[in-house]
């Protein structure tokens, strides 16, 4: 059964039933639920569907496409000679067939085009020559390699340039969306639990479809990650090598992010990977950022210098703090509960999961109509201005002349400040305005698992953010 996904669902029922022929490009990170989402929308039911070869060189690609045919009911196929010769069949199977509406679904295209390929010419030729101009064709063409279909198809210069009609990045689940998927296979879990699966295991619905109902989030995170025969114990090589032709130097960028909790600029990973600082590498940045696995943000305030950037894929970040070098012992997840080190990492996944739902958290603030800008900030000690030297990860600038700064901590109860809590939080506010000079009111938010313990130090917490607020729908 498919969980959410409604407006992806409408957009392409809607493009079906359009009087005139459209071009849609589906594209996604790996296991986002790509291909399972065109197939349920059509049941399952196309005039043509093929799936390029993953590792299939050109006559391989081209003989799988013939034998697509073939299942499709074209007659008297002939082993095509080049990508021109198959989509020419495929024409004169469209062309035969008494369908109203032929769904011609092309999957994992980007791996039909092999090196000094025709491929794209062909396609080009097709849609341009032929579908577009019928009445009758939704043409889909879908892919994990999101760099691949933004440069070739989507933003391409030559003869597809603004042909795709729709256009589908389908995104990882938000935690409401992970609860739902959870309940329609019939499990029922407590937040807390489902918020430690989201931490490591981000919104990937084929992730989820581990999760064993027979079992508490910990054992369905050691029989996943850690058993031994674990579920997804070999995905990092597959998640890069499924995107990215030659993935080398993009996991040298992604294992540099990954020491740097805050991110780092463009200079600084060159610096650390020892790869140049040049047009190609801004691409590999580039391309990292369309998939899903960094963000881009600038500080506070600083616009127009340099921006960081920061690794946010979940299943990433805890495959290199559990699984590079991972433990024997497969129970591990249920023996390390109070461990210093999964005791760190909950706070960080934590964080990652706030700035993952800061739509969410805007929602709670009751500000989502109003214009706002989110950074991060921070300042180094300068004791001759009187500032202490501060940190703060999410910052959420409002057109109202209001700034929330949020502090998020994770907690297994009500969150309890501390004297010296309360003194760094009022050393971070300090700071922020003598460094800053902003004229906004500063107002202090707290984001943390259940709620906050009314002591004599949360009175200076203005707003707060339970997780439950973050399993939130977002707006539609």
């Amino acid at each position: 059964m498919l969980t959410g996904r409604e407006q992806e669902q409408n957009l392409m029922r809607q493009a079906y039933e359009m009087e005139r022929s459209r071009f849609i490009a589906v594209y996604g990170r790996r296991r986002v639920g790509k291909t399972f989402l065109i197939r349920e929308t059509f049941d399952y039911t196309f005039s043509f569907q093929h799936s390029g070869l993953a590792k299939g060189k050109y006559r391989d690609q081209l003989n799988a496409f013939a034998e697509a045919l073939t299942d499709a009911g074209a007659r008297d196929v002939t082993e095509p000679q080049n990508w021109m010769d198959a989509f020419r069949q495929l024409k004169l199977l469209i062309k035969e067939s008494k369908e109203t509406k032929k769904v011609i679904f092309i999957d994992e295209i980007s791996w039909m085009d092999t090196p000094r390929s025709d491929l794209m010419m062909a396609l080009e030729n097709f849609w341009n020559g032929f579908a577009s101009a019928r009445k009758d064709v939704l043409l889909i063409i879908c892919t994990s390699a999101t760099s691949w279909i933004l440069k070739t198809v989507i933003h391409d210069k030559g003869g597809l340039h603004n042909r795709v009609t729709d256009k589908i990045h389908l995104q990882p689940f938000s935690l409401y969306e992970c609860e739902r998927y959870l309940e329609n296979k019939g499990i029922s879990m407590d937040r807390y639990d489902i918020l430690e699966g989201y931490m490591a295991m981000g919104g990937v619905p084929y992730y989820w479809d581990f999760v064993d109902a027979g079992k508490s989030m910990v054992q369905n995170i050691d029989a996943i990650f850690f058993g031994k025969d674990a579920l997804l114990k070999d995905e990092f090589d597959y998640l890069y090598a499924s995107i990215f032709r030659k993935p080398e130097d993009y996991i040298q960028i992604i294992k540099a992010l990954g020491k740097k909790k805050a991110g780092m600029t463009r200079g600084e990973i060159s610096q650390e990977t020892g790869l140049s600082c040049n047009g190609a590498f801004s691409k590999k940045l580039e391309e990292l950022e369309s998939c899903g696995f960094v963000r881009r943000y600038h500080e506070f305030g600083k616009k127009n210098m340099g921006a960081v950037i920061q690794l946010i894929d979940n299943y990433t970040l805890f495959y290199f703090k559990f699984l590079e070098n991972p433990p024997t012992d497969p129970k591990y997840w249920e023996k390390s509960i109070d461990s210093p080190g999964r005791r760190a990492w909950t706070g960080l996944a934590f964080e990652r999961v706030c700035l993952q739902h800061s739509e969410q958290i805007r929602k709670k603030l009751g500000i989502s109509g109003v214009l706002t800008d989110e950074s991060s900030w921070h300042c180094a000690a300068d004791p001759d201005q009187g500032i202490y030297g501060s940190q703060i990860d999410l910052v959420i600038d409002r057109k109202d002349r209001v700034v929330n700064l949020c502090e998020m901590k994770y907690s297994m109860f009500d969150y309890s400040i501390t004297k010296e809590y309360d003194r760094k939080l009022k050393e971070k506010i300090s700071d922020f305005k003598t460094a800053t000079k902003t004229k906004s009111s500063v107002h202090l938010t707290l984001v943390t698992t259940y709620g906050l313990n009314k002591n004599m130090y949360a009175g200076q917490v203005q707003s707060l953010v339970t997780a439950d607020d973050l399993f939130q729908p977002g707006e539609i």
